[in-house]
């Protein structure tokens, strides 16, 4: 719908998504100005706790799997891409046409994550692995748009990593069925 402003030029109705993004940005303006945003750091904006660069808790390990160096320390690495028999619970689905374990998982020392640059980090650092793709989700994670973080506005926050959401073999979550909608007041019986 289109129609005349009062200043001149020509105004028309914002869809939904429109909406929501207009909704966002006066958010994230709102907390800059109110300097509620993260500190940013040197190593890639990414917002600071109070003694360490971010807080996160451990990730979500399956039990009896971490540290990897307990079944691969002293083996050779064989860097042909396969299917790996002895991770056979492992369902990969995450641009397998294009990646397998080791374009994540550091071959020379497992305990660790490896970077596209090379750089080695730690499990608990995997937001960062996981932004090199995802800088999207990445961003909004910072800011708390994604994920779920717990904390004071102005103090420590604790952020969940990706992996206590999202499976990262396969991290699509599978559909869920809608709720039926609540039941007006004035259907309730007495």
């Amino acid at each position: 719908m289109y129609r005349s402003g009062a200043l001149g030029g020509t105004v028309r109705a914002l869809d939904g998504s429109e909406i929501a993004m207009l909704r966002l940005g006066i958010s994230v303006l709102c907390i800059f100005a109110l300097g509620l945003a993260p500190t940013p750091v040197a190593t890639g904006g990414v917002p600071t706790g109070t003694a360490a660069e971010i807080q996160v808790p451990p990730p979500p390990f399956s039990e009896g799997i971490f540290p990897c160096s307990d079944c691969h320390g002293g083996l050779p690495t064989n860097r042909t891409r396969r299917l790996v028999s002895d991770h056979e619970d492992v369902r990969f689905a995450h641009d397998a046409e294009h990646l397998w374990c080791l374009d994540c998982h550091n071959p020379d020392d497992r305990d660790k994550l490896r970077l596209a640059s090379g750089q080695l980090v730690e499990f608990t650092e995997s937001y960062k692995l996981c932004g090199q793709c995802h800088g999207e989700k990445l961003r909004d994670w910072k800011v708390g748009v994604h994920g779920k973080r717990t904390g004071s506005w102005s103090g420590a926050k604790q952020y969940l990593l990706c992996a206590h959401c999202h499976n990262p073999h396969s991290p699509r979550f599978a559909p869920l069925r809608p709720e039926p909608p609540p039941v007006r007041p004035e259907r309730l019986r007495r």
